[in-house]
């Protein structure tokens, strides 16, 4: 049976599979990056920043990935050891417990990612990095990290609605 509880929960792992290739190019730029160095005695200023950039991209996707495959942290002593019925009830407040971080969270990545777009007029400004190369990516990750959360809040939202349909005997 597979792990992933509706069509966006199937959706978000085949986009997972993909974007966990960016570790992958991380890699290669680290690498490349280590050649025009220490080789060719070329280094560059943009190969840390985008590095990060990468790693950070992938671990903000990590979070809707483990929702869709309901591969998350749980501690299952209490679980394992109560019947359907109570596990059915553990499911459903499980979900509503993810529904309220998610949606707590998001709230407070909105306003993380305002005040990183928005320069203090109002006008739309990516803040920057502050380095040679400053580029926008401190405002690009906070606008991932925005998007990954309100994927998941999305995601908790329907997990709570089909734990709240399912009979007993349905739970995963």
């Amino acid at each position: 049976m597979s792990p992933e509880r509706n069509g966006l929960d199937r959706l978000v792992s085949k986009g997972a599979r993909v974007a966990a290739w960016i570790i992958f190019l991380a890699m290669a730029i680290s690498v490349i990056e280590v050649l025009l160095r220490y080789v060719f005695n070329s280094p560059t200023s943009w190969v840390h920043e985008s590095v990060v950039f990468l790693v950070a991209v992938s671990f903000a996707l990590g979070g809707p990935a483990a929702l869709a495959r309901n591969s998350h942290i749980r501690v299952k002593v209490l679980y394992d050891n109560v019947g359907p019925r109570l596990r059915h009830w553990m499911d459903r407040f499980n979900d509503l417990v993810i529904l309220a971080f998610c949606l707590t969270m998001s709230y407070a990545a909105f306003h993380m990612f305002w005040r990183a777009s928005h320069n203090p007029m109002g006008d739309w400004q990516l803040e920057r990095s502050g380095t040679s190369w400053n580029p926008p990516i401190p405002g690009l990750i906070k606008g991932v990290i925005l998007f990954a959360l309100v994927l998941m809040t999305v995601q908790a939202l329907l997990h709570f609605i089909q734990s709240l349909r399912a009979r007993p005997e349905e739970t995963h």
